[in-house]
Order: C-alpha cells, then sequence, then structure tokens
C-alpha cells in the first residue's frame, strides 16, 4: 500500500488546535484526518508508526466523518453584554464579574438596590386562615361572610353617644363607678370577657332609654350582669350570694330583669361586642400573649370612659391592638393584612388610640383604679405597668 497521502509531521503539527470531545489532538483539514505525531509537546500522544495505527485512525475519522461532524476549532462564546473601551491585545472584550447581567437564556431577578426588602414585605398581605383550612371547626368557608355580618350588624346594637342626656339623677361620673365596681365583680367571680362586655352595652342601652334614679342604678348593674348570656346559668347562685352581701336581693331583681327585657327587647339582648372583632384581629396582627394581655387592658379602660361610646365594636378592636403594638414598640404601623382584615387604616384608628394613651397615662390615678389593679398582677402578665405610649399623642 503507498503512502502518497502521507505528509511531513511539522507541517501537520502546526495547522493543529484543540479537539476537547476525543481523547487525541485531531484536525479535519481537506478530506484527510491526520493525528497529532508531537509527542514532544504531549507525550501521551504517539506519531503514526505503523499500518495498523494508520487503520484505526482512519476508521475512527471515518465515523465522525459520517456524522457530519463540523471542523473542530477553538470556540469562544461572545458575551452578552459588552464593556466598551475594555479590550486586550487580541482585541477580545474583558467583562467583570459584576459588569455581568444574565442572558435572556438564564434570567434572575434583578432588584434596584433602593428597594428594601422590608418594605417589599410589608406591601404584602398574608392569608391568616391557610393554616386551618383542614380544620373544619374552623369554617373557614364561612369566616368572611360571618365577620362581614358582624361589622353590618354591630351598629343596630351600639349604644347611642349621648345616652346619658335624658338622665336628671345620674351623670357620666356615677356610670364610671358602677363599670369600675362590675369589672371588679367579674374578676372576682372569673367570668368571661364576653360577659362583661355585653354587660356594659346593656347598661348603657337601658340608661339611653330608661330614666334611672340614683340608687337604683346598681341595681340596673346587676341585672344587666344577669342577664348576660355567658352567665345566666352556671354562675348565677353564685352572684346572687355576693349581691345579698350589697343588699341586692331576688326581690329587686325579679322585676328589673323584666323591665330590662321588655324594654331592650329579648332577642336583640345578644349583640357583637369588641371581643369578637378583637379575636380576628389579633388573629392578623400576628400578636404574641403579651400584644393580647396589654389590647384587653385597653378595652376594659375603653368601657369605663362614657366618650368611647361613639366608636363602634370594630374600631375599638382595631385601635386596641394598634394601641397595644405601640405600647410595645412592636409594630409603629398598621400593616396591610391588619388593615385589609379589620377595614380599617392607620389614620382612622389614630383618634381612638390617643384616647386610649391618656387613659393608660391616668389609669393608677383617681378613684377608678379597678383595671389598673386587675391587670397588675402576673396573671396578665403586670401590662397595666408598661409605660403608655405617649408618642402617638404627638402623631397628626
Amino acid at each position: 500500500m503507498g503512502h502518497n497521502n502521507r505528509r511531513a509531521l511539522s507541517t501537520i503539527n502546526e495547522n493543529i488546535v484543540e479537539a476537547p470531545a476525543y481523547p487525541c489532538k485531531v484536525q479535519k483539514r481537506n478530506g484527510i484526518t491526520d493525528k497529532n505525531a508531537d509527542s514532544a509537546k504531549n507525550p501521551i500522544h504517539r506519531p503514526v508508526t505503523s499500518m495498523g495505527d494508520s487503520c484505526c485512525f482512519r476508521k475512527y475519522a471515518a465515523q465522525m466523518a459520517s456524522k457530519k461532524q463540523q471542523p473542530l476549532v477553538e470556540v469562544t462564546k461572545p458575551p452578552v453584554q459588552t464593556v466598551p473601551n475594555r479590550n486586550d491585545s487580541e482585541g477580545r472584550v474583558i467583562i467583570d464579574v459584576e459588569d455581568y447581567k444574565a442572558t435572556s437564556e438564564y434570567d434572575v431577578p434583578m432588584f434596584d438596590e433602593e428597594i428594601e426588602m422590608e418594605d417589599v414585605e410589608e406591601t404584602l398581605t398574608v392569608d391568616i386562615d391557610s393554616a386551618n383550612k383542614k380544620n373544619i371547626l374552623a369554617v373557614v368557608e364561612y369566616i368572611d361572610d360571618i365577620h362581614a355580618y358582624y361589622k353590618k350588624t354591630e351598629s343596630s346594637g351600639c349604644a347611642p353617644p349621648n345616652s346619658m342626656e335624658q338622665q336628671f339623677d345620674i351623670n357620666e361620673r356615677m356610670r364610671a363607678i358602677l363599670i369600675d365596681w362590675l369589672i371588679g365583680v367579674h374578676y372576682k367571680f372569673d367570668l368571661m370577657e364576653e360577659t362583661l362586655y355585653l354587660n356594659v352595652n346593656l347598661i348603657d342601652r337601658f340608661l339611653a332609654v330608661q330614666p334611672v334614679v340614683r340608687k337604683k342604678l346598681q341595681l340596673v348593674g346587676v341585672t344587666a350582669l344577669l342577664l348576660s348570656p355567658a352567665s345566666m346559668k352556671a354562675v348565677q347562685p353564685v352572684v346572687r350570694k355576693k349581691l345579698q352581701l350589697v343588699g341586692v336581693t331576688a326581690l329587686l331583681l325579679s322585676p328589673a330583669r323584666e323591665l330590662m327585657i321588655n324594654t331592650l327587647q329579648f332577642f336583640n339582648l345578644s349583640v357583637p361586642q369588641a371581643n369578637v372583632f378583637m379575636k380576628r384581629f389579633l388573629k392578623a396582627a400576628q400578636s404574641d400573649k403579651k400584644v393580647e394581655l396589654l389590647s384587653f387592658f385597653m378595652t376594659e379602660l375603653s368601657l369605663v370612659e362614657y366618650e368611647m361610646l361613639r366608636f363602634p365594636p370594630s374600631m375599638l378592636a382595631a385601635a386596641e391592638i394598634y394601641t397595644a403594638q405601640c405600647t410595645l414598640r412592636v409594630a409603629k404601623e398598621w400593616s396591610k393584612t391588619c388593615e385589609k382584615y379589620s377595614n380599617y387604616t392607620r389614620d382612622q384608628l389614630l383618634e381612638c388610640s390617643k384616647l386610649m394613651v391618656s387613659f393608660h397615662q391616668k389609669a393608677a390615678t383617681g378613684r377608678l383604679t379597678g383595671v389598673h389593679s386587675k391587670y397588675s398582677i402576673s396573671k396578665y402578665g403586670f401590662v397595666a405597668k408598661i409605660p403608655p405610649a405617649s408618642f402617638l399623642l404627638e402623631a397628626f
């Protein structure tokens, strides 16, 4: 067999380029495939010295040619973005890591440096019911409709803000003394908060339509206590024994209860109070136990104050939680999630919150200190002793 196609090794080595896919250095040129014979550059590759080696090599070259492989050349992927006036001696563009931007093939989100992650998270609202979707007792599919109904009907159960105007023998101060005493009674007998809120609501609604003499005012408060649904059965006997010590007997309670039921209409005794909104809003605010206790402290301070009757229960609940958050320095803003579930903005709550801060400031002074004393013990986390959020009084 002739070897007319054999060329000098020096000529072949001048045209050799790297081929990363095959262990030998290969170049395809004019239909002839040769093997690098320069063993000095790479001792692993040896020159073709026999016909067997040449045939094996030609067989591999034929396989590669049948696959229509393109000539092997050194390819450098051009960059997507170039930086002007930064070329090397061969004219290639030099790109630093910080100048690189992802191509459309590997898109990644790019954030503006001025946008803080906290601001991005603040604009998002949280689905507070997502964790309870599998809990049938949470009635997640109806919870929004339930609270929409509460919000719609709360105004029908509110006492008018001028309920004391028609009273000729009692005043706002006497009402405050009565409610401060009733808060102590509820705490003494460990009654539910729902009973306390409804108790005060029944008193205010009754005083708005029925004149009461001074010596009968305490009787009105006790009658409202016994009419509260949460205490009508289990605690009535216990409460009656206690009331005998203050001169309130069954002979007085029976006609007073009948009068109050007829005046307020029996079917309108149970109406939405701040507590039903508090539970929902506390969940939206992702509050801990300390915020919860301080919110209830603000609630009971508001019960004593006659001027708070002008705010609906849902607004009172939202303002109490916001004020508690500010007092504990948990948050100074009303979050988007809280705004969504309460339907109140921070500006709408600010007036009510300022009043609560003023009540907190004077809670330990004067004669009406029942609420402060109740929340100054370990059972309630000593929250009454926390300094008030006075900075809210300076807010616009």
